[in-house]
Parts: structure tokens; C-alpha cells; sequence
């Protein structure tokens, strides 16, 4: 018989799995390959405007397409060079001559068959696929290319000031410059790109703003949320109506919420800044999109009262299912309205309130759309948030190896924020019998 349960347990496990395996599938696919590519990518020296950090490679490689376009005609001219002079002079570029035929060897041997093709293709004058023509070198020959051309070039510069033995003096100089041009290193860098921004007071200045946005404005969106969780919860006439209107602010799109508020916002025209300086909040008009303050204020202001309706609508749904029968027991036992909020509906409340602080701190934390619009991370950064930071490393300075580390960073400080609420709130919510 016991033999039998187990194996009975075994088996609900395995279709328990074969169950959720297309869950799990999603999730990875969906959640936690980005993650893993970013973490990739910020491991290199990644950027999209330098051609030769443009992709990702953790070897030496030679681009054969330049290479032949250059090696071939220096060492022919030089060539011809060395049979007119004589003395010094000859013996110099005989020996150029001869490092360079040595490179040209080494690059044959490694590139195999592949150097014929490319010199084919370009003696047909067409130009080879990107594919065919970078070939991976192994790093001591890579090595020897580097301190070889770095010689030659030196060498003819030399040469040129001292004697006038070369026909072609700029264009001999041109291609041996050009030869260094040809060799990829790799731009694999490790974890330098998260040592920069230990040290990077720019990123802690962001992460800075990002806490007092998420903490302000969440604290208060929680408080609001909860009131007006409270008040259509009752019974009322219109209520339908009521809880249809509060979630206008939501249901409005972001982007389209953040340009409206900067027009109310608008130190020349704008309502909402007109109508602060007349109470006295500000001094004028301008000082909400102008002022470190001012602008941290207005994108607070805006994400609550744009995000508040959600909050509410998520502490709404845990009210619902609060029995009615314990208000009007705890109402016979004497006691208020105040003692009954206290002891029957937070308690009752705290998964609710755990689901809506979570989901509203882990969005608030990765703000993006919102102050790009509203600010744009000004004035002088001060609403600059990680998210926004990150954003301007990878698409506006095109680093995507150091826009890939902040993406991570931000990732891990998500997950930080999330241990802590499971961890502070979450135990709380599990049954005794659960916790064993």
C-alpha cells in the first residue's frame, strides 16, 4: 500500500509539472531570457557607433576584405622602392618587407581557403560578404599584426623625414595605418561595466530619485486608494456611476495623461501652475518644470493622480469579500466604526493591501514613459530616473553594453523590492498550519 501511495505521489508530481512546464515555459521566455541577454550584453564593451565595438566577440579577428585592400599594394610599392635605393635606406624596406610577407603568411595559414576567395571576389572587383571575410585569429598572431604594423608605420614615417626613397610617401603611410584598421579585438570586458557604475554618481543620484518618487508617491496613492476603496464600497445611489468616474485617470493612456499635465503644468498658460501660485504653493508660474523641486513635484503629482484609481480599484476587491456579518457582530459588541476598521477590515485587508503596494512599488520603481514626457529627466536630471538613464545609455548614446548593466541593475533592485515585501508582509499571510 505504501509502495503504491508513492508511487500515486510521483506521478501527481510529474503531470503536476507536465502542467505547469508551458507556464514555466512563458515565464522564461518572456521574463527571464531578457534578463539573461541583457546580463550578456553588459559583459562587452557594446556600441553601436563604433564599428569595431559593434557587435559582440570574445576573440582576435581579421577583416580579410581590408587587409586586401591594403597589404598587397604596400608591399608591392615598397617593393619597388627597395630596388631603386641603396645602402641604409634598402636594407630598411627589404626588411619591412620581409615582416610584412611574414604577417601575410601567418593570415594565410589561419584563414585558409578563405583568403584566396576574398582575394578572388576583389580582383573581380565585388565586394565579399561580411561572413566570409572576418576571419577569428588566434591572439598571438593577432598580437604579432598589432606590434608589426604598429613598427611598419613608425618605421616608414621615419624614413619619409630622413630620406626621400619612397615614390609614395603619403599613400605607402596611408595604407600601413590602414593595416591596423583591419584587426578586431574582442570587447569582451567582464564585470567592468558594473564597477563604473558602483562608482558612477550619476546612477546613485537616479536610483535617489527613483526612491523618493516610488516612496512618495505610492505612500500616498495607498492612502487615497484605501479612502476611496472605502467610500464606494458603501451602498449609495449612483454608485455604479461613481466607480466608472474614478477610473477615468487610469484608464487614460500614460503618455497622453503626462502631455496634458505638461500643458497644465506650463509656466505660461498652464491652470495647475497658475492656480498653486495664487494659493501660495509657488512662487510663480514657472517653477514647477523649471526647478529640481518643482519638477519632482509635478511628476508626484501626476502619477498619483493618474495611478490612484488602480489602487483603489485593487483595495476595492478585497473589501468585496469581507463578510458583512462581522461588521454587524462587531456593531451589536459596541463597538465604532473607527475599532471595527482597525480590527476586522486590515487585517482581513492585508493581502489586498500586499498585491496593490507590490504591483504599484515595482511600477512606480521603473517609471518611464510618464517623466519622459513630462520632463524628460530635467532640469539638470533632477528627475532623471534609472529607468530614464538607462534609456539615454542605450538608445541615445547607442552603449548598449552599459545600457545592458543598468537594465540589470534595475532588474536586481526589482527583485530586492520584491524579496522584501514577500519576506516583511507575505509570512504574515499564510495559515499556521501552511508555515509548518
Amino acid at each position: 500500500m505504501k509502495a503504491q501511495k508513492k508511487l500515486h505521489k510521483k506521478s501527481d508530481w510529474k503531470a503536476a509539472y507536465l502542467l505547469m512546464s508551458p507556464a514555466l515555459i512563458l515565464i522564461f521566455v518572456i521574463a527571464i531570457y531578457p534578463v539573461l541577454q541583457s546580463m550578456y550584453f553588459s559583459l562587452f564593451d557594446y556600441k553601436l557607433n563604433d564599428p569595431t565595438k559593434a557587435s559582440t566577440t570574445r576573440h582576435y579577428s581579421l577583416d580579410l576584405n581590408r587587409y586586401l585592400d591594403n597589404a598587397p599594394f604596400l608591399m608591392a610599392d615598397l617593393k619597388n622602392d627597395a630596388t631603386k635605393a641603396s645602402g641604409e635606406p634598402k636594407a630598411t624596406l627589404t626588411k619591412i618587407n620581409q615582416q610584412l610577407t611574414t604577417i601575410d603568411n601567418e593570415i594565410r595559414k589561419e584563414s585558409g581557403d578563405r583568403y584566396n576567395k576574398v582575394n578572388d571576389i576583389l580582383n573581380n572587383y565585388k565586394t565579399p560578404s561580411e561572413k566570409l571575410s572576418i576571419v577569428t585569429i588566434s591572439k598571438s598572431t593577432a598580437e604579432a599584426i598589432q606590434k608589426a604594423t604598429d613598427q611598419v608605420t613608425k618605421q616608414l614615417k621615419a624614413l619619409n623625414q630622413n630620406t626621400k626613397v619612397l615614390s609614395n610617401a603619403k599613400k605607402d603611410i596611408g595604407l600601413a595605418s590602414g593595416l591596423e584598421d583591419t584587426l578586431n579585438k574582442p570587447n569582451f570586458i567582464g564585470l567592468k561595466h558594473y564597477a563604473h557604475f558602483l562608482k558612477d554618481s550619476r546612477m546613485w543620484a537616479a536610483i535617489l530619485h527613483t526612491v523618493v518618487f516610488t516612496v512618495i508617491s505610492v505612500a500616498i496613492e495607498f492612502v487615497l486608494g484605501l479612502a476611496i476603496a472605502l467610500l464606494i464600497n458603501k451602498a449609495f445611489f449612483g454608485r455604479g456611476l461613481i466607480r466608472a468616474a474614478v477610473l477615468v485617470p487610469w484608464a487614460i493612456p500614460t503618455a497622453v495623461s503626462a502631455m496634458m499635465w505638461k500643458y497644465l503644468y506650463d509656466g505660461q498658460s498652464g491652470i495647475i501652475a497658475k492656480f498653486f501660485e495664487k494659493i501660495g504653493l509657488i512662487h510663480n508660474m514657472g517653477t514647477l518644470l523649471t526647478t529640481g523641486d518643482g519638477a519632482m513635484f509635478s511628476v508626484i503629482l501626476t502619477d498619483v493622480w493618474k495611478t490612484t484609481p488602480y489602487m483603489a480599484l485593487l483595495l476595492l476587491a478585497g473589501l468585496q469579500v469581507i463578510p458583512k456579518s462581522l461588521y454587524e457582530a462587531a456593531a451589536i459588541d459596541g463597538a465604532n466604526k473607527w475599532k471595527q476598521f482597525l480590527n476586522i477590515t486590515l487585517p482581513l485587508l492585508k493581502l489586498s493591501i500586499l498585491v496593490s503596494l507590490l504591483f504599484r512599488t515595482l511600477d512606480a520603481f521603473r517609471v518611464f514613459d510618464l517623466i519622459s514626457v513630462l520632463t524628460g529627466g530635467g532640469p539638470a536630471n533632477s528627475t532623471e530616473t534609472i529607468s530614464i538613464y538607462a534609456y539615454k545609455v542605450m538608445f541615445s548614446e547607442t552603449d548598449f553594453g552599459s545600457g545592458s548593466a543598468l537594465s540589470v541593475i534595475v532588474f536586481i533592485c526589482v527583485a530586492i523590492i520584491s524579496a522584501i515585501f514577500v519576506k516583511l508582509l507575505g509570512s504574515d499571510l499564510l495559515p499556521e498550519g501552511s508555515k509548518k
